[in-house]
Parts: structure tokens; sequence; C-alpha cells
């Protein structure tokens, strides 16, 4: 089978880039959008190929997954032999459970729905549920952009800095930074009150006179952050911390709340289009990674130490 990348718009650099990884040019593709918000997909030069369709679902989400839908409709009709969703930022994955009665599985929906519209495998970058594939009703690989994000952090982080977990959900992801990094982890204790406000409840290991790396899958209002980074120096930390994530989400008011001085380094990846941001901002590309992984599929390969927490 031909190899062909299929760009949507939602991070069309991030695809383009992709396929340069990959020694070849985005097969043609175009989105058409009517005057009352409808969108009308045209793929080309996909018959009987391996597609892989680069759409990440990130602002404004439904959008960018209606249109990853109806790309992925357009490859099966024009008779792809394979569809294989690449969504580095996948939307929905924090609704991976009913907190209370009357809740939708959001991520379950979303996993239904691209099997049905023609994907025969996803694959995401450190999403918000590293389990994704329990979900899923086809093959799904959660890949990690910790190792490039690692990288990127060696040169600039103390060498007597701490790696802390701004919550539970973070503290696999810590440890994965932890051993890249050989530094000792710490935990916040946090409780989330609303989709942009939490309440922290103290810290679990010694931040005293130590700068930290503040690290999480994901940035969207920088709540989580900013709360973190309250605790950190009422425990006695030093004013110097970086913020580490892979999803630039940034939403208001996350600029204002990464501008702080005690933050001197922002570092994410562009799994997202990154405009505007916190002035310490600086990104990291996973185009190279993607590519990877998506020749390494094509040649049937296994995808081991790309994977998440491998």
């Amino acid at each position: 089978m031909t190899l062909r990348i299929v760009a949507g718009t939602a991070n069309r650099g991030l695809a383009e880039a992709v396929a340069a990884e990959l020694y070849m040019e985005p097969a043609a593709s175009e989105v058409e959008r009517f005057p009352d918000g409808e969108l009308r997909p045209v793929v080309a030069n996909v018959r009987g190929a391996d597609v892989y369709l680069v759409q990440p679902t990130g602002p404004p989400v439904n959008d960018h997954v209606i249109e990853l839908l109806l790309l992925l409709d357009a490859c099966r009709r024009d008779r792809a032999e394979r569809v294989t969703v690449v969504a580095p930022y996948f939307g929905y994955a924090r609704q991976d459970r009913r907190r209370r009665p009357g809740e939708a599985i959001g991520v379950r929906v979303m996993a239904d729905a691209l099997a049905t519209a023609g994907a025969r495998r996803l694959v995401v970058v450190d999403p918000h549920m590293p389990a994704i594939e329990a979900v899923c009703a086809m093959p799904a690989d959660a890949l990690t952009a910790v190792p490039v994000l690692a990288d990127a952090l060696w040169d600039r982080l103390p060498a007597d800095a701490v790696v802390v977990a701004p919550d539970l959900g973070a503290v696999r992801l810590a440890r994965h930074y932890a051993r890249l990094l050989s530094r000792p982890v710490v935990m916040v204790r946090k409780t989330r009150l609303t989709g942009a406000d939490v309440m922290t409840e103290g810290l679990v290991g010694e931040v005293s006179g130590r700068p930290a790396l503040l690290v999480d899958d994901m940035i969207t209002t920088g709540g989580t952050i900013d709360a973190a980074v309250d605790v950190l120096l009422a425990g006695g930390a030093q004013a110097d911390i970086a913020v580490s994530a892979t999803h630039g989400v940034l939403v208001e008011p996350a600029a204002r709340r990464l501008a702080r001085p005690e933050i001197h380094d922002v570092v994410v990846t562009d799994t997202l289009p990154q405009r505007d941001g916190p002035r310490t901002r600086r990104v990291c590309s996973i185009a190279p990674l993607l590519a990877d992984a998506i020749g390494r599929l094509h040649r049937d390969e296994p995808l081991d130490e790309l994977l998440v927490h491998a």
C-alpha cells in the first residue's frame, strides 16, 4: 500500500512537518465552509492507500471533531485501504467516567464515532486517559512526548530541582520525567472545583529551598498550575519554577496565570497550534515522533519505546 498523509485544518502546519519528515507531501485535500457553518471536506488520491489523517481535536473542539469525522468518511468513500486517525490532542479524553448521574462518557462516544466513520486505528499523544484503548473498538496507540520535553529541559533545569505532579493523575507522568531527568518526585494534593478552578490541600514530598519543575499532560486555563505554584511557594520552594506540558491548550486566563514572575520557563509541544501565549513559552515539535510512529505502523513494526510510560 502507498503511504498517504492527509491534513485536516486543525493543525495543518504539524501535518506538513510530519509529511516532510517522511520525505513526502500531504495528499491534496480541502475543507469548504458554507455560510451556515457546515463543512464539506474533499480528499484526493487516496484510493487503495494507507492513510494517516492528522487532525488534533483542540479548540474549537466540536468543529474539529465534525471535520475529522467527515474527512474519515471522505477517505472511506474514496476507497482508502486503511485509515489511521492521528489526533495528537484528543478532545473529550477528560470525560472518561461518570462523576454524577446523567453524565455522558465523552471519550467513549468519540471513539465509537471514529470507528463508525471508518477509522481502523487511533494514534494520540499523552492523552488525559492513558488507558484510552480500553474504550476503543479499534486499536489505539498512546505515544508520549515526555522524552522530547525532557530533552528540551535538560540544560536549563537546576541539579537540585524536584519534579512536581500537580495532582494524583499526573504522578505517572511526573515519574517518567523524573527517570529521564534524574530528579525526585513531589505531588500536590488537589481537588477540582469547576472546569477552571481547583483547590489544593498540601504537598507530598520535600521542596524547601529547591527549584521545581511542574509537569502535566495539558495546560488549559492554567488553574492547576497556578494553584500548584502557590502550594510550592508556601512549602518553601524557590521562586524558580519551570512548567512543562504536552498540550498547550492555553485558553483564557492561562496566559495571565503563566506570566507569574516565579515561572521562568514554560515548555509545550505543537500538538496544537501555538499562537498567543506566555512570554516564557518554548515550543518543541513532535513531528519527528509522529513520523517515526507512522513509518513503523505503515511497515507493521512495533512502537515500543514511543508509547506512554514505556
